[in-house]
């Protein structure tokens, strides 16, 4: 591992899919929250807003809206997305694409910025590392908007008072990781993706 310690957490940081049923503690919420208010964004917009869900009922239909409209190619032997921690698209059987995580901040942008997506991707990648060196675990989902592709979806989006000229662009899932679960083992980093110019 590196001396550093931010370089150690980017390193240690794996996706997970499988948590306790307990919900963050508040101050490790915030920090985390802070972190991604204090990401980079173009031109230092600040555009992105985010939606924290602790909702159970809320957040496991939602997660099966999300799962409805995914329409992910299942894995193979030889290509899959986690062997450890799999996915919506390694286990038809899984029917929650937020995995019951008991917390999920589903991430805004407006919808008429250039670099919204960027910076959503930003703010997701600070709070990743930051739940990390908290022992708390992440994962990062695409496609946000999908959560709300029905009737229930659209009335949450009401009731959270989310503006109309913003859309989902993902959800950060995030709960402590189950102990009876090994942390993810990392894949072999592939070569010759530097080129020096």
């Amino acid at each position: 591992m590196a001396e550093n310690e931010v370089l150690n957490c980017i390193m240690h940081r794996r996706s997970i899919r499988r948590f306790e049923d307990r919900q963050l503690e508040e101050n490790q919420l915030q920090q985390i929250l802070e972190a991604g208010l204090y990401a980079p964004s173009a031109g230092g917009r600040q555009g992105v807003i985010f939606a924290v869900s602790q909702n159970k009922e809320v957040n496991e239909k939602l997660g099966r809206i999300k799962r409805a409209n995914s329409h992910y190619r299942m894995a193979t032997a030889g290509n899959y997305i986690s062997k450890e921690q799999p996915s919506i698209a390694d286990d038809a059987s899984i029917t929650n694409a937020f995995y019951d995580a008991p917390t999920v901040i589903t991430i805004f942008v407006p919808k008429d910025f250039l670099f919204a997506k960027e910076d959503c991707a930003a703010a997701a990648e600070n709070m990743m590392l930051a739940a990390d060196s908290l022992g708390i675990g992440s994962c990062y989902l695409g496609e946000g908007y999908n959560a709300f592709a029905d009737q229930y979806g659209q009335e949450i989006l009401h009731k959270w008072n989310v503006r109309t000229d913003y859309y989902a662009v993902a959800q950060l899932l995030l709960g402590y990781a189950r102990p009876q679960d090994a942390h993810p083992t990392p894949k072999v980093r592939k070569e010759n993706r530097i080129i020096r110019a």
